[in-house]
Order: structure tokens, then sequence, then C-alpha cells
């Protein structure tokens, strides 16, 4: 009981008339980098005596192989979802800072950012990361024809956590999905296939912003709607009066 009165009075908050203020961060990431150093150096070596001088060199040669983490922000796939969230009519977006390659600590410690004052006037942060991302590019043979298949697909998949400035509670948390694909018909006189790389970039952002917004109102009780899907409804017919059977 108490869990369903508190859910009602979030949701009660997130549909009043002055709608929070949402600032929404770019997606973090973090990747392995790998550097390869191959370092070759020769030295001369002199000999001299009363009677000649010989001389003779000799070459030092250092293989090395280092890794580092590199962590940033991809900032290409939350256009989308501020605009689907601001569709939504349930909150109001304020712009945050970026992290940057100056920025000092870890992009993902978003509590100390909160506390350094990044999210200015924001009540929450929606705070998203990359947890998978993958390019793929597949060219299949179409069985008794002499054409093939190319395709370029993405799929992005990201946590999100929706966090109180002030009390630091994760009000919202959920993982969303973008994909997208463009694909073309080729056969052997085609010498060279261009697979259309930014529309399928935007169709992976598009569809990523759909299910983050669909998402929070769902969980936060609002009433959007996910564009191309079909509304929920109740198509049981309505009560009839009891009929007493004689």
């Amino acid at each position: 009981m108490r869990t369903w009165i508190g859910m009602m009075a979030l949701a009660c908050a997130f549909s009043a008339q002055a709608a929070p203020k949402v600032a929404v961060t770019d997606l973090a990431y973090q990747e392995r980098v790998e550097q390869y150093i191959h370092v070759v150096s020769a030295q001369n070596n002199f000999q001299a005596s009363h009677y000649s001088a010989s001389g003779s060199s000799s070459y030092n040669e250092i293989e090395a192989t280092s890794s580092y983490i590199e962590q940033g922000e991809l900032r290409k796939f939350t256009g989308d979802i501020k605009g689907e969230m601001l569709r939504t009519g349930m909150f109001q977006l304020v712009q945050g800072t970026p992290y940057t390659a100056s920025s000092k600590g870890d992009v993902y410690d978003v509590i100390k950012r909160i506390k350094a004052g990044n999210f200015k006037g924001a009540d929450y942060v929606l705070f998203g990361t990359v947890s998978d991302i993958d390019f793929t590019r597949d060219v299949t043979e179409l069985a008794n024809t002499d054409s093939h298949s190319a395709v370029l697909a993405l799929t992005l998949v990201a946590d999100f956590s929706l966090i109180n400035t002030r009390t630091y509670e994760i009000t919202s948390a959920f993982t969303a999905m973008g994909e997208g694909q463009d694909t073309k018909l080729v056969n052997g006189r085609d010498i060279k296939v261009s697979l259309n790389r930014p529309r399928v970039v935007r169709e992976v952002s598009k569809a990523l912003g759909e299910d983050v917004a669909a998402q929070l109102s769902q969980q936060l009780g609002g009433g959007y709607e996910q564009p191309g899907q079909a509304p929920l409804r109740n198509n049981l017919p309505q009560d009839t009066a009891p009929v007493i059977l004689r």
C-alpha cells in the first residue's frame, strides 16, 4: 500500500503544472586504448690507439605495448532524446556543462558533477551511459540470382538513471535501445557500393529518443505514446445489467 501511494505521489509531482527541470547528459563511455611502441637507436663506438683507429656501430631495439582507459561523452544521440522528452509535456529541459578532455574526475561520477554545479537550475539529471554499440556491414548473396544484398546496421544500447539533484535519489532507471540500417541490392557490375551511414545514425538516434521518452513516461505515470505503436485500450464490452433467468 505504501509503495502504491509513493508511486501515485511521484506521478502527481511529474504531472503538475510546473514541470520539473531536467538536464540531459551526453552518453558517457569509456574504452581501452592500446599503443604500440617500436624504437630503434644507433650507437657509434670508437677505439683509438697510437698506430690506428677503428670504429663500430651497435643498434638497440625496444618494443613495448601500453594501454590506458579513455573516458568521454558521445554527443551524437541526445538531440532526439531531448526532443521526445519535450513532446511528452512532462519536463522542462536545461543545459548542463558537458564533460570535456580537460574535465577533471570520472565521467561516471555524476554525483560529484552535480555537487560541482555542472547542472545548475536542474531538479533532475538524466544520466546515460553506453553499454553496447555495434556497427556491422554484411554482404549476402541472394539465391538463384547474380545480385547481393549489402547492409549497414547500427545498434546502440544505453543505461539511464533519472537522479534527483537535491537528494541524489534515483527516480527512474531503465535500459533503452536504438536500431537502424541501410540496405542496397548490388550485382557484379557495381564497382562501388555507398551505404548511407548518416541516415543509419539518424534512425538510431530517433529510435533511442522514442524508447527513452516511452520508458520515462511509463515509469512516471505520463500519457506519452510511442510513435508507430497503437495505444493499449480495453476492448471489452461494457457491463450490462444482470438478467434473472426464470
